[in-house]
């Protein structure tokens, strides 16, 4: 009996021990990283909806990493900083939210703020919007959390359980957007939807351009392919300093279970083809994100992924930061 005990003191112990040590390394960790002073975007996720690993995946590209997951690794999400005022805002709602949050205050002064100070959502995929769960009653029970929705996006969300008892209990407020009727968050930032073509089942779909005091952005992580939008998209480039955009797929060959066209998006070979034009400035304004987890372009090391950075193009990364 007496071993008995003595073998759960030290299970115990080494439990404490490694906790310590996980404790210790994400304070070290987040000791790293200064707070940013300027107002700032801040990569919080590169990847789509289901992530990567992604759930039934018998790949390559899946099987190690449900033996070790890629903390790099989590699905599409914007930070936006707004150091001035000391107030953060995300740009989407995903399965990662509860990580990405914490990811963003480590940038901050402000580090006891729980939550950010607003949530934009561009449509009703699952990867866009699902993270408002974790405000619910059965998690946070946030308290009045501005979420800035489209028409028929805030027609979902109020009338589709388990999202209108968010609502009804408090947890969050929505605000309607207009289509390209700016959101003025402060005296320099200002945040404007643009309708882009999507399969739009649940609700419509947007982008946003971002200003800030001295630098703007475009951020469209969906969209079915640039000649359905009635925007040129190589004049919105030119538009702004940065360019975050849909690249979910390689090629049409990478995803041989699916037919592609139930499924549009430009392929990042399309968007090389269609961009190559752009001078060297243009080119680097163009941020690619959003990628399945069948992209090549998530291995640094693969020929696509330095066929893109060669002509001139960036693939997006987690915790890249630009200044606004």
């Amino acid at each position: 009996m007496r071993k008995y005990f003595l073998f759960i003191f030290l299970i115990l112990i080494l439990s404490c021990a490694e906790k310590k040590g996980v404790e210790k390394v994400l304070e070290e960790k987040a000791s790293i990283v200064q707070p940013i002073k300027s107002t700032t975007l801040v990569l919080l996720g590169t990847l789509q909806d289901a992530g990567s690993p992604q759930i039934g995946c018998n790949k390559s590209c899946c099987m190690d990493l449900f033996i070790n997951p890629d903390q790099h690794r989590k699905v599409i999400s914007l930070g936006l900083l707004d150091a001035q005022n000391n107030k953060t805002y995300l740009f989407e709602a995903t399965p990662d939210m509860g990580s990405q949050i914490e990811m963003l205050k480590n940038y901050t002064t402000e580090k006891e703020k729980d939550l950010v100070d607003g949530i934009f959502l561009t449509h009703a995929h699952i990867g866009h919007y699902t993270g408002l769960m974790f405000l619910g009653k059965e998690a946070m029970n946030a308290k009045n959390i501005p979420v800035y929705v489209m028409p028929k996006m805030k027609d979902f969300l109020s009338n589709s359980g388990p999202w209108d008892q968010l609502a009804s209990n408090n947890n969050v407020i929505l605000h309607e957007l207009e289509n390209k009727k700016p959101v003025q968050l402060s005296e320099s930032i200002a945040v404007t939807p643009i309708l882009v073509p999507h399969r739009d089942e649940y609700s419509e779909t947007v982008g946003y351009r971002i200003k800030g005091p001295n630098k703007s952005a475009l951020f469209i992580p969906d969209i079915d392919k640039w000649e359905k939008w009635d925007k040129n998209i190589i004049e919105e480039i030119k538009k702004v300093d940065y360019a975050f955009l849909d690249a979910t797929f390689y090629s049409g060959t990478e995803l041989n279970n699916r037919d592609m066209s139930d499924i549009p998006h430009p392929f990042i070979m399309e968007s090389l083809k269609k961009f190559k034009d752009l001078s060297p400035e243009e080119k680097s304004k163009i941020i690619f994100i959003h990628f399945n987890h069948t992209n090549p372009v998530l291995n640094p090391s693969s020929e696509e992924s330095q066929s893109v950075i060669k002509q001139g193009f960036k693939i997006g990364k987690m915790e890249d930061v630009f200044e606004l």
